[in-house]
């Protein structure tokens, strides 16, 4: 039987777990807070000359999740990924407690003849390194030099096909943009519209080069609102307020990241990855920039 004072004593304890509760549910929340990944091309010259220490510094930053680049030779990355292959990089990252939701993958053999045979190689290494998404970073050179609308309905085509591959193997497929997809076409169409219209919304998801989609002249709200749910990844970085040509960190161009990082529910959006291609400080100042304006002024 309970006593009075044991009842005052549970009562107590239940009363000052309510007090502790709201702190620890905004903890909860904070710990929910998305996570902020970088595109490991951003930092390939310090990756190629200690890859070891490149990833230590990505995690003391903050960054928690990395997007990979594979296939694209001995100078871009070295032998697999820097000298490592994909369970040796996998283990890497789990020791520095980074994560890889994305991996870049060069798939224009696949996209000029069809053959799928590279793909099954390449979704292997995905699925090693345990990604969610299988990404194809460009378009075939023939298309983005000479674009039709043939021509895109064609890539629209073997995009299906390898949504299914990579669907049957717990992947999903993404596309990357650059700013040529937005060219008007016949009958003004563009390439990007085709390729939204043509592809299977079940297998093809969007990587959103922001910096690309405004550098093209076309309003990325207008792109979630047309198109809501398709862009499950962004690469982030900023435009030079001066020179719509020239990348910058995040936070210090011209492109309204506030009202686009309002809208990741309405894009779809699960990944966000700090990209610059060219950097005009050092890299690690450069990415750690980015970072604290996207995590102190974006992320809610």
């Amino acid at each position: 039987m309970t006593s009075r004072r044991d009842f005052i004593k549970k009562s107590g304890i239940g009363f000052a777990g309510l007090l502790i509760t709201p702190s620890l549910f905004n903890n909860v929340l904070l710990d929910s807070k998305q996570e902020i990944g970088i595109q490991l091309f951003t930092v390939r010259e310090q990756l190629n000359k200690d890859v070891k220490l490149t990833l230590k510094r990505i995690a003391d930053i903050g960054f928690k999740q990395v997007e990979t680049f594979y296939g694209y030779g001995e100078k871009m990355s070295g032998k697999g990924f820097w000298g490592l292959d994909a369970k040796e990089l996998a283990q890497l990252l789990k020791t520095y407690g980074l994560k890889s939701g994305s991996g870049h993958y060069n798939t224009m053999q696949y996209l000029t003849d069809g053959n799928t045979d590279i793909l099954k190689q390449q979704i292997e290494v995905a699925n090693t390194l345990s990604q969610k998404y299988y990404t194809i970073p460009a378009m075939a050179p023939n298309v983005r030099q000479n674009g039709t609308v043939d021509g895109y309905k064609k890539m629209a085509d073997l995009f299906n096909k390898a949504g299914e591959l990579c669907k049957s193997n717990g992947l999903t497929l993404a596309y990357h943009n650059h700013a040529f997809e937005f060219v008007p076409l016949e009958n003004k169409q563009t390439g990007f519209d085709i390729l939204l219209k043509e592809t299977d919304v079940k297998l093809l998801k969007f990587e959103l080069d922001i910096f690309w989609v405004v550098n093209a002249g076309i309003d990325p709200i207008t792109l979630f609102k047309q198109n809501e749910g398709r862009f499950a990844m962004w690469h982030v970085k900023d435009m030079d307020k001066n020179d719509s040509k020239v990348f910058t960190e995040v936070g210090t161009g011209r492109i309204d990241y506030k009202t686009i990082f309002e809208n990741r529910k309405l894009a779809g959006n699960k990944y966000i990855f700090v990209e610059q291609d060219l950097i005009k400080k050092d890299p690690f100042e450069s990415i750690t920039e980015s970072f604290n304006y996207i995590n102190n002024n974006l992320l809610k």
